[in-house]
């Protein structure tokens, strides 16, 4: 039977796979020293002539976004990691019935790890990343290794095994170091989007600019739909050195296509009860609106009027159809000076949202930090509640929402508030570094160790302020829970990745493949990463037979990790009818009963997808 690979995706593998479909003769195999295997090559060369209608002779020039470290920045999205995520039940809230996902870890791993499981499938991506004012921090990536055993590297750490880095203005890649950790992730992240999918990224102008070049390159020229603009506050602080103060933000928002549904903002009840029904109209309430507007100019244009009468126009809105069939759906009024149209409430859906954002609706930023102070929690520079949930109306009903850079988690309490209001089927994952706190800071000195275990906390009161509340919307789930995954090696000794540097010597302590520690849910949600399982689907733990069996949403997948496996525990498991089903490679009783495995459940279950670890 086949065995999991138990790691990410290698993506330039298959993107190379894409090309040899519709190129196959640019595309060959080469041996990779890294990890001494043949993979599969382009012939660049080849390729380029290929898609040129004439000879092509060197490199030309073109437009296009460079910095040192971009194709370090290329290789560090596609090459895969030997890593796995580990459930953490002891900080989880509803683990078994939750359909939200807290992951702890490096992000660019956690995007990679996630790749299988929702490609395609995220609504909504919301980002605060660092801005690279010179202050910050940024993750240090390096995917690059000369060596034997390119999968099995655990960490990227510098010397002194740090994973984040200060980025000065004095360091001589400033703007190169934050672009190249901001592109592979966003590379994975469009991976992850659905094709009506939109991704929203807070930023200042210290890198917009070139984040908008980054942008318009993975997604295309006409990917920014729009740039909001956020007021942060109601009295700036004078500390410019330019002349004038900075009291704004952007929010870039992107999608795979420009064509994508904005949800138009509700009619407050002052407008509403500008529509009456004077006249006792079939089709309700309505209010009327101009169509022509009138200068002391000499007139643009002249309709002829379907109707008798002496009123001359001078700059109409519409034109001479539309203005006749208006007057035939009898939507029209005629006064002594003017011509108005009929508008009907019923019809009427609301009004575009404007891009310079309203404040007394999405807040500022001390509303931010006030949302943290009353859960008695503390962080630098939190974005409001009232914001990320603006955005996720215009968007978003029941579907994914994915906050990679997660810090406090926001974006998570900002999806259980408006799930708790309209009802909304929302789930969200956080992702989030366990970067340290300050040592003299609030958060420090009240026993967070890191930022993580900060956004956990904040989830965590969140779902009690709100659960505590009486006004919720009666279709809502009342799911506030969260499943905890956190970034780890692989469960795998490494010679599950390199049997063929097994020696004779290391047979017998090699007989189970998988690291001490690891129990049987750290080897399932491997499994379920691997094979592109929803990580949120509730699990049941079975004994039958004398052994502990997984079943994910019941059938969805089964699996047994224990030892000593018989054919009447097979045949058992395949009266099931599972989709997937997974053992431990050397777990059978026999090697008879490993054999026969395929066989049985040929008979009873030909549809079930059979693996190994």
């Amino acid at each position: 039977m086949d065995k999991l690979k138990m790691h990410s995706p290698d993506l330039s593998q298959s993107n190379i796979a894409k090309i040899r479909e519709v190129f196959p003769g640019c595309v060959t195999e080469a041996y990779d020293k890294a990890t001494d295997q043949l993979r599969l090559a382009v012939d660049f060369d080849q390729l380029r002539q290929e898609l040129s209608d004439h000879i092509v002779e060197g490199p030309q020039e073109r437009y296009r976004l460079d910095w040192p470290g971009k194709r370090e920045a290329l290789v560090a999205t596609n090459a895969p990691v030997a890593k796995t995520v580990r459930p953490c039940r002891s900080e989880s809230v509803d683990f078994d019935i939750t359909q939200n996902l807290f992951v702890e870890g490096d992000n660019l791993e956690a995007l990679k790890l996630l790749q299988e499981t929702y490609l395609g499938k995220i609504k909504v991506i919301y980002i605060d990343p660092p801005y690279n004012t010179g202050n910050d921090f940024i993750y240090q990536d390096n995917f690059v290794e000369r060596k034997a055993g390119f999968l099995l590297r655990t960490a990227q750490i510098d010397e002194d095994n740090n994973r984040l880095i200060g980025n000065t203005k004095t360091n001589g890649r400033f703007h190169s170091d934050w672009l190249s950790m901001i592109y592979p992730r966003l590379r994975l992240a469009r991976n992850l989007l659905s094709e009506n999918g939109v991704i929203f990224i807070s930023i200042d102008d210290n890198e917009e600019a070139r984040l908008k070049l980054i942008v318009e390159e993975i997604f295309g020229e006409d990917c920014v739909i729009n740039k909001l603009v956020w007021i942060k506050a109601k009295k700036p602080l004078n500390i410019s050195k330019f002349g004038f103060s900075r009291n704004t933000e952007s929010i870039l928002m992107i999608g795979k296509t420009p064509e994508i549904t904005i949800k138009k903002i509700p009619l407050s009840q002052d407008h509403i009860r500008t529509y009456q029904n004077r006249d006792n109209d079939p089709l309700g309430e309505w209010t009327k609106v101009p169509l022509f507007l009138r200068t002391n100019s000499n007139p643009e244009k002249e309709l002829k009027m379907p109707w008798d009468g002496s009123l001359r126009t001078e700059k109409w809105f519409v034109s001479q159809s539309t203005l006749e069939k208006l007057y035939k759906e009898q939507r029209i009024i005629v006064t002594e000076r003017q011509v108005y149209k009929k508008i009907y409430l019923s019809e009427n859906e609301g009004r575009k949202p404007l891009n310079i954002l309203n404040n007394e609706v999405v807040g500022f930023a001390r509303n931010g930090t006030e949302d943290l102070m009353k859960l008695n929690l503390e962080i630098e520079f939190p974005k409001p509640v009232r914001l990320i949930k603006y955005l996720l109306e215009r968007v978003c009903d029941a579907d994914i929402v994915l906050d990679f850079f997660a810090g406090s988690c926001t974006t998570a309490h900002a999806v259980l508030e408006l799930n708790k209001e309209d009802g909304g089927n929302r789930k969200f994952i956080c992702v989030q570094l366990p970067e340290f706190c300050p040592i003299n800071s609030k958060a420090s000195r009240e026993g967070f160790k890191t930022i993580a275990d900060i956004g956990k906390e904040r989830i965590r009161r969140a779902a009690r302020n709100i659960l505590s509340k009486r006004e919720c919307h009666p279709g809502w789930s009342r799911d506030v829970g969260f499943r905890v995954l956190k970034v780890d090696t692989s469960n795998m000794k490494d010679v599950y990745y390199h049997p063929d540097e097994l020696s004779q010597l290391d047979v017998p302590g090699m007989v189970n493949n998988v690291k001490d520690g690891r129990t049987a849910e750290d080897l399932l949600f491997q499994v379920l990463v691997d094979w592109g399982v929803d990580l949120t689907l509730p699990i049941r733990r079975e004994k039958i037979q004398g052994k502990t069996v997984f079943f994910v949403n019941d059938n969805a997948l089964v699996a047994c990790f224990d030892c000593d496996v018989s054919e009447d525990l097979v045949k058992e498991l395949a009266g099931h009818g599972p989709l997937r089903v997974v053992f431990h490679n050397n777990g059978f009783a026999s090697d008879a009963v490993k054999i026969n495995v395929e066989q049985i459940f040929r008979q009873l279950s030909p549809t079930t997808k059979i693996k190994s670890i």
